[in-house]
């Protein structure tokens, strides 16, 4: 089961405090899940309310967080997209009504619980406060990973979806 009921209050409260910074040292994430193809590995971790990925590849390494702390870290304010040296990122911020978020919510859960090669980590407060994560083996020999942050609000919310594909 890779569903973490995390009993620690999120540090990332607001999708506009996000930020991307790429092969900067990750933080110790408080829940992961690592993915292993060969000698070749994906590491995805939840953050507070945010993720880091690690993946290596054929001796390469790659890292990529989002998170509040990721432009103090040497990033920038999330991009709509970026890409460099077989990296490619795209990320949409979406505000949705309460309906969407539950059901989002709920679909998030069941991946984490049912498939295998997801992870998500749930906060306290409101049953929609989640970060997940998923990734699999590109078929091009890279790795792939989504990832999504919910962020509850009184009468709605807001999703940030991330798309990253890595081919070295």
């Amino acid at each position: 089961m890779t569903l973490h009921v995390l009993d620690v209050e999120s540090r990332d409260v607001s999708a506009e405090a996000l930020g991307l910074v790429v092969n900067a040292e990750t933080p110790l994430p408080l829940a992961e899940l690592t993915i292993t193809h060969g000698d070749d590995t994906v590491t995805l971790g939840v953050l507070g309310a945010s993720h880091a990925v690690t993946a290596s590849l054929a001796g390469r390494r790659i890292t990529e967080q989002v998170s509040c702390d990721a432009v103090r870290a040497g990033g920038r304010p999330l991009p709509a997209s970026d890409s460099a040296r077989g990296y490619r990122f795209d990320s949409t911020t979406d505000v949705v009504d309460r309906t969407h978020l539950e059901q989002t919510a709920d679909w998030l859960r069941r991946q984490a619980t049912e498939v295998d090669g997801w992870i998500c980590g749930a906060f306290p407060g409101d049953n929609t406060a989640l970060t997940a994560l998923t990734a699999t083996r590109d078929p091009s020999g890279g790795w792939a990973w989504r990832t999504w942050h919910l962020y509850p609000g009184d009468k709605g919310g807001v999703i940030v979806k991330t798309r990253s594909r890595w081919l070295p």
